[in-house]
């Protein structure tokens, strides 16, 4: 456990505050939670390199810095109610739930939601909620959200989360082919009004969903 938490330091000081992450509570949340928990059996060794890695199901669980970016660009508060879509192994979600009040994470693999809960129940995290389903749609009946973070590449940004959005909230997405995406910040600023900033090129695995990709894609 005392190498895990070297390399963790050691992550947290040197691919996220060494490359212009900033947000204190961003960086202590990346400090506290234990990557190593949510990589696939035999991964651990790797956990705090700063790169993807695979999971079950053929996703990945992205990169620290990519994790730590979209938080940090969603602002994210103490007092916040924040959705993850595409929760994948729930280390995303398990950061979130260090620094806002309540976290909702949506997966549409069952059998990753399955293993995401457990690592979650296992930490203790009784603020975070990991749930299947189509996370295009986002999770109306607990809306609106401070904050939403979609962890995959949409054609464009679903409607469905732009509606579930408080005011003044933030929303953090890629968008763009599957190849390719921008990721986007997008402030809701009125009953139908938002602003969008792009902020980076990043790669993510695609957004599949009612109002993402198809499933054939």
């Amino acid at each position: 456990m005392a190498e895990y938490d070297r390399l963790r330091d050691h992550m947290v000081d040197v691919q996220l505050a060494g490359r212009g992450i900033r947000d204190k509570r961003v960086l202590e949340a990346m400090r506290t939670v234990p990557r190593e928990r949510f990589v696939r059996e035999g991964l651990e060794e790797f956990a705090y390199e700063d790169s993807a890695l695979p999971i079950e199901e053929e996703q990945t669980i992205s990169q620290p810095y990519i994790v730590a970016a979209m938080i940090e660009a969603a602002e994210v508060e103490p007092d916040d109610r924040v959705l993850e879509v595409g929760a994948g192994s729930g280390y995303a979600a398990a950061v979130l739930g260090r620094i806002a009040r309540r976290v909702f994470a949506i997966e549409r693999h069952p059998a990753l939601a399955s293993l995401a809960r457990e690592r979650i129940a296992a930490l203790g995290y009784a603020n975070v909620e990991i749930r299947a389903g189509d996370g295009t749609r986002g999770l109306e009946q607990e809306a609106p959200f401070d904050a939403i973070l979609v962890a995959a590449g949409a054609p464009e940004v679903p409607n469905a989360l732009k509606r579930q959005l408080a005011m003044g909230g933030r929303l953090v997405i890629p968008v763009g082919d599957t190849g390719k995406q921008k990721l986007c910040k997008v402030t809701r600023t009125g009953e139908t009004r938002f602003d969008v900033e792009n902020l980076a090129t990043v790669m993510f695995v695609p957004l599949i969903g009612e109002e993402g990709w198809q499933e054939n894609r």
